[in-house]
């Protein structure tokens, strides 16, 4: 199984940002996507890299 890659908070989002999602509301550290039905979750805490399971679920929320 190929790793994913280390992602902060920001690249994530330029990654949501650039398929279309739209920011809808923020809740503490935590950026809401959404797109078609898909909503995606980004914690934004600073200088920390996102756990590979919130990468996997950008990477997938991306590929439709």
């Amino acid at each position: 199984m190929p790793k994913h890659p280390r992602w902060e908070a920001k690249d994530a989002e330029k990654q949501l940002l650039a398929y279309g999602f739209d920011l809808i509301r923020t809740k503490g550290s935590h950026r809401i996507y959404y797109k078609n039905n898909v909503r995606v979750v980004i914690p934004f805490h600073s200088g920390r890299i996102l756990h590979p399971k919130i990468i996997k679920q950008v990477l997938k929320a991306t590929e439709q």
